[in-house]
């Protein structure tokens, strides 16, 4: 097992097994949220419900986030060192029309609402369409 990885998974206060390290792994190079689909086609002989697990954890003690970007598939992606999926830590999304890929831009937060005085934030999610860099 990876050093590194431990390491990361511990600071969240997750136990490293090596399935948690190879979902961790397969989130970590492909620098792009992906569905529970697109996770479980990188490996062989795994039980979905296996990854399931693994990704539910990690969110849990925020070290992915979920991703509702509209294409009827819920994609997850790594969480920034230090974000706690509170309101400050929301980033904007980017769906590429062509390829079909999301990408967290997390140097864009989600703007701030002021909402009515008896109504409380829950959520936000905020997804941007277009073309990709690698689609023009």
């Amino acid at each position: 097992m990876s050093k590194e990885i431990d390491k990361k998974l511990q600071q969240r206060n997750i136990k490293p097994t090596a399935m948690r390290e190879l979902v961790y792994e397969v989130l970590d190079k492909n620098k792009k949220a992906l569905s529970l689909y697109e996770i479980e086609q990188q490996f062989d002989n795994v039980e979905r419900s296996t990854i399931f697990r693994t990704l539910k954890t990690f969110q849990d003690n925020y070290l992915i986030h979920s991703i509702d970007d509209g294409t009827g598939a819920v994609k997850y992606a790594l969480c920034d060192e230090g974000c706690t999926c509170a309101p400050d830590d929301l980033h904007v999304h980017f769906l590429c029309n062509k390829c079909g890929q999301t990408h967290c831009l997390r140097d864009m937060p989600v703007p701030k609402m002021d909402l009515p005085k008896d109504f409380s934030f829950e959520s936000a999610n905020f997804v941007v369409k277009g073309t990709c860099s690698n689609c023009k």
